[in-house]
């Protein structure tokens, strides 16, 4: 006797012995999907599909993109390094080569991330744009609905759904008054490689986390003339300290005192290697930087050779930007003064409530799991899952991953010995 179950009148075979299985409507192939549905082939979904490899749990992932990693590919600039030592940023199941250097390049992630996939013989869906995921009641399933290059449509059935398009699906954008009539380039920094195109330029950076600080930096090896808008409190602290890396010794001192503690420790030493920064215009937080960090969010900028460079005066300090006059800033303390380009680096958002309809996991407003607290908000209902939302990078998606991976498996395990009992059942007990 053949078990088979139905998706919208479809008959659709177990997943516990069933390949890939397509139907087609009237509108669009219908894909039945056994083991985990992935959306997003960046690092938290090649980790996850790994991670269920190794339990023996089919996966598939869909990517929007025509390339595995595609934040990294395609929208990252070129100097970019890892900021954390590359202990803390492999993935699971394979390490970074040891010839890497402690802080790998970008050139070099990409090249072990294209590496990770086909050891574990990932094979994502590429141009596969998801418009819609649902949980269906009636039926027990997920339905995943998508758009393909050429706009064919395409309606995945799936038991579990794990969302891995990550914190930085989108760029954020801010609506600055005038911004319209600014004669000079506006760009993100998901669209600047180098300096190399604003040599000899004045160039105004909007933003004061890791990336904003880098480019600044970039933009002075190019000749270029940087300024960077810091309008908030910023913790700075520097990459490496006491002979080792600024992370590993917070990670390490957290065995032993509290968080409170290590900010003091941390906050000491930064203030006898770097300086009071409140004297070049960054005012520290309050709250300590770890501390912070677990409240918000807020990652404090590992400084990599930027903050000589304001204090050289290479790159000047300004305020919260008020409105825009063709090539002209008005500042919010009254300033203005004349840029020839704009470079926004304010950052990434979730661009989850756009297409799962679903509110119980997910924030409307952020797109981030409701749960914050790490390690939870990995997991939520119906078998909906979330991988690299834990505000820790690299680290924390690996994380998730494990737990997402051992927790399917017990699932798929408990449903193979369901169908085995019933296909073994004499035919009076069917």
């Amino acid at each position: 006797m053949e078990y088979l179950k139905e998706v919208e009148g479809k008959r659709i075979h177990d997943p516990i012995n069933a390949k890939m299985t397509t139907t087609t409507t009237s509108t669009s192939r219908c894909i039945w999907v056994p083991g985990g549905l992935i959306i997003g082939a960046g690092p938290s979904g090649l980790a996850t599909s790994a991670c269920l490899q190794e339990r023996g749990v089919p996966s598939l992932i869909l990517e929007r993109s025509n390339c595995i990693a595609s934040l990294w590919q395609l929208k990252t600039y070129d100097r970019l390094r890892l900021h954390l030592p590359k202990q803390f940023c492999e993935l699971p199941l394979m390490p970074f080569p040891s010839n890497f250097p402690t802080y790998p390049t970008k050139q070099q992630f990409l090249a072990y991330l294209e590496t990770y996939a086909k050891r574990f013989g990932i094979q994502p869906v590429f141009n596969s744009t998801v418009v819609s995921a649902e949980f269906d009641h009636r039926c027990g399933f997920w339905r995943v609905k998508t758009l393909g290059m050429k706009l064919e449509e395409f309606e995945y059935v799936c038991q579990w759904l794990i969302v891995a398009t990550g914190e930085n699906a989108e760029e954020v954008v801010p609506d600055i008054e005038g911004m319209e009539s600014f004669e000079g380039p506006v760009v993100h920094t998901s669209s600047y490689k180098s300096g190399e195109l604003f040599r000899e330029k004045k160039v105004l950076v909007v933003g004061c986390g890791n990336s904003g600080m880098e480019v600044c930096l970039d933009l002075c090896n190019y000749n270029a003339r940087p300024s960077i808008v810091v309008r908030d409190s910023v913790h700075v602290l520097p990459q490496e300290m006491l002979g080792r890396s600024t992370f590993g010794l917070s990670m390490w001192l957290l065995k032993w005192f509290s968080v409170s503690i290590v900010d003091q420790i941390l906050l000491f030493v930064s203030y006898f290697m770097l300086g009071d920064t409140s004297q070049i215009g960054l005012h520290r937080p309050k709250v300590g930087p770890l501390q912070l960090k677990n409240v918000t969010g807020k990652t404090p900028v590992l400084d990599v050779g930027t903050l000589s460079k304001i204090t050289s005066g290479h790159i000047k300090v300004c305020p919260g930007v008020k409105r825009l006059m063709h090539h002209h800033v008005e500042f919010i303390d009254g300033r203005i003064e004349n840029f020839d380009a704009i470079i926004l680096a304010t950052g990434y958002k979730s661009n989850v409530p756009i297409w799962l309809k679903e509110n119980n996991m997910f924030s409307k407003k952020d797109g981030l799991p409701i749960n914050k607290s790490f390690p939870n908000g990995w997991k939520g209902e119906n078998g909906l899952y979330a991988v690299g939302f834990t505000k820790r990078g690299l680290l924390g998606a690996a994380i998730d991953a494990r737990k997402i991976a051992q927790d399917i498996e017990l699932r798929w395990k408990a449903e193979a010995t369901n169908f085995m009992a019933f296909a073994r059942a004499p035919p009076h007990q069917l």
